[in-house]
């Protein structure tokens, strides 16, 4: 683990395959982007799926070793914290990967920083802006977690974070799941909450992405079902779609195998994607 002073904040952050060259000479960076309310760990098994590439999976502010600010975090600046890393670790562009709100951080990186992104992945995540039925709930949850902790939270939805077949299958990725729900802070969770509130929709953004795109969604999830991803699917040019079967809201974690080699064909896209050129096929 590493840390940085990024805006005003303590950023801790994991850096692999890349040295201290910043990843010259090797294929784009990929930068990893946790949801809520998790952690850089829940990118574990895509360390080392990204032969070639730096990989950097970073705790977003609020979550896991880094520094949690009480309030509101809208989208744009957990953005600009994640610019302001890349920046630190001198990468120009890199592919982004994110996960349900960090998908949502993904799509507002990629509105305030277009040139920078090489490559996107949005996992188990949707455009649509905030409803006033969303935003009251997510408000009240905010209430909540500051009120009670994460414990009674964390218990309650973890049957709808991972599939039912995971639990019974595979109790170690529950256990790691729930623990990192646990030790969220209590004050960033509900900041971060407060900030994904106010969440415009980004369906119009959608159609100006012009580089390799994948979005990924485990077949079971309840949070973002496959609806959502098919949404992003349609209006983003070329991008594929990864439907991963037995999966439910983290298929990196419950189903890693079937998520890297759709990470693979689209980090073998990038590579292979000429800058500035007009057209994209769909890989």
């Amino acid at each position: 683990m590493s840390s940085a002073f990024i805006n005003g904040i303590t950023m801790t952050y994991d850096n692999t395959g890349g040295g201290g060259d910043a990843g010259r000479g090797r294929g784009e960076a990929l930068l990893l982007v946790h949801g809520h309310p998790f952690d850089r760990t829940m990118w574990r098994p895509q360390q080392d799926a990204a032969p070639g590439h730096r990989v950097i999976a970073p705790d977003l502010r609020g979550y896991g070793d880094s520094q949690v600010v009480a309030g509101l975090t809208p989208l744009s600046t957990f953005a600009r914290d994640l610019a302001g890393l890349l920046d630190h670790l001198g990468v120009r562009r890199a592919v982004l990967c994110g996960l349900s709100m960090g998908g949502q951080i993904v799509l507002e990186f990629h509105r305030l920083f277009p040139g920078r992104v090489a490559g996107l992945v949005l996992a188990d995540t949707f455009a649509q802006g905030e409803t006033e039925r969303g935003r009251k709930e997510r408000n009240a949850r905010a209430d909540q977690l500051l009120r009670d902790g994460m414990s009674g939270y964390a218990h309650e939805v973890l049957d709808s974070m991972v599939s039912p077949a995971t639990v019974a299958d595979l109790p170690e990725v529950a256990a790691h799941v729930l623990g990192m729900m646990l030790a969220a802070p209590p004050e960033g969770a509900a900041a971060a909450l407060r900030g994904r509130a106010e969440r415009p929709d980004y369906t119009a953004t959608l159609p100006t992405v012009a580089v390799p795109a994948l979005v990924v969604v485990g077949r079971d999830d309840v949070f973002t079902p496959v609806a959502d991803a098919e949404h992003l699917h349609r209006h983003i040019p070329g991008a594929r779609l990864a439907v991963i079967e037995g999966a439910g809201h983290l298929p990196n974690l419950e189903r890693p195998a079937a998520f890297n080699d759709a990470l693979a064909g689209l980090l073998a896209a990038v590579r292979q994607h000429a800058p500035g050129a007009e057209d994209m096929t769909e890989f």
